[in-house]
């Protein structure tokens, strides 16, 4: 026999060796399932009973009919997974079930977690249809708890066997239920897992019954697809958030409170008079004097020297086209809500920069201004 013929024998032993490993059922010696119970110790009746002590009398109210020995299920029991934002579990329960409260407060929640659910059936190519939707009204409130009812097509799993003829060792099907509960004030919504069909099939025949253990496994497995979705989802959102944050146009040309022109920034006033510092270090001016009661700057310009080496190693700053003088920059907020300032530029003889100035500046201010790629 050559070598390598030898090492696929025993690779081949050994994964049959595996395969007939049950990683359900206990493994080893099971002496202990066949030991019978002792009599009970019997006392003369000259002599006086010994004291019992009740904290160490093991009671008889068990479940007689419970597997034993090999029978046993030795697996780890399944657990609900709060991975996603806002989401937690019922203490002790043993259902499929979890709590998601509000985290995004411009998205519906309960229909954010439905569309979740959409996604991971489709993700995983099964149908599905509403089977129920109801509603249910507060005695003294307009609020109103709702609940629906979905319920999935069926999941199919087979396990094959052989190497160069593959045959179908067993073929297992389970049909899921998904309970949505949304509380009176909309900001909590409950998902319970049921599974309420199952047929396997195998080389013995099939059967519609599932053990207990199998059938909690398979509602936990199924609830924290669905939350790894919705963790999922989560994330995509804060992305787009993110993204148009980045993209959103913080700097505009419009008109302050005296109808001069002037760059508007979506910006709170003492925010923007917090940050003006880094942007006139950035851009070549140098603060001479402020005045923060009317919040005002007091600015020298000189337009910063760009080197060759500038060029070369991509540090060349964005430059300002305007002539080096004297500026005052005047903040003031253009609303109530304080949520826009105007950024007003006087020259050195209190003139508001004229509408071009602003316009040919504008692609530089409105990077420096917006603070980003500050750092």
């Amino acid at each position: 026999m050559s070598r390598q013929l030898f090492y696929f024998s025993v690779l081949s032993l050994t994964l049959s060796a595996c395969s007939s490993v049950d990683s359900k059922r206990a493994q080893g010696g099971f002496d202990y399932a066949k030991k019978k119970e002792s009599k009970a110790f019997i006392v003369p009746k000259n002599l006086d009973n010994p004291v019992k002590q009740k904290e160490f009398i093991i009671t008889n109210n068990i479940n007689h009919q419970g597997t034993i020995g090999e029978k046993m299920d030795v697996r780890a029991p399944s657990l609900v997974l709060p991975i996603a934002v806002s989401s937690r579990t019922i203490a002790e329960s043993h259902e499929a079930i979890i709590w998601f409260d509000k985290a995004l407060e411009n998205k519906d929640l309960l229909v954010f977690i439905q569309n979740a659910l959409v996604s991971q059936l489709k993700s995983d190519d099964v149908s599905y249809e509403m089977v129920e939707s109801s509603t249910q009204h507060e005695s003294e409130s307009k609020n109103q708890s709702k609940t629906e009812i979905y319920e999935s097509d069926w999941y199919h799993n087979e396990i094959e066997t052989g190497w160069l003829f593959t045959d179908i060792e067993s073929s297992t099907s389970l049909r899921f239920r998904y309970e949505f509960f949304l509380k009176p004030h909309g900001r909590s919504v409950s998902l319970k897992v049921l599974l309420i069909d199952y047929m396997k099939t195998d080389h013995s025949g099939g059967s519609n019954k599932v053990d207990p253990i199998d059938k909690q496994r398979a509602e936990i497995a199924m609830l924290n697809e669905v939350i790894a979705q919705v963790d999922y989802n989560y994330r995509l959102q804060q992305r787009e958030n993110r993204l148009m944050r980045t993209n959103q146009q913080l700097v505009t040309i419009g008109e302050n409170k005296e109808a001069e022109s002037a760059y508007i920034v979506e910006m709170g006033l003492d925010t923007l008079w917090g940050n003006m510092p880094f942007f006139f270090e950035k851009h070549g001016f140098t603060i001479s004097d402020l005045n923060e009661t009317n919040k005002i700057y007091y600015v020298d310009f000189t337009k910063p020297e760009t080197s060759i080496w500038d060029t070369i190693w991509g540090d060349e700053r964005p430059v300002i086209e305007v002539s080096d003088a004297k500026y005052q920059f005047v903040l003031a907020p253009v609303d109530d809500k304080n949520q826009q300032t105007s950024v007003s530029i006087y020259d050195v003889d209190g003139e508001p920069l004229p509408l071009d100035i602003l316009e040919l500046v504008f692609p530089v201010m409105k990077t420096g201004l917006s603070f980003r790629n500050l750092y």
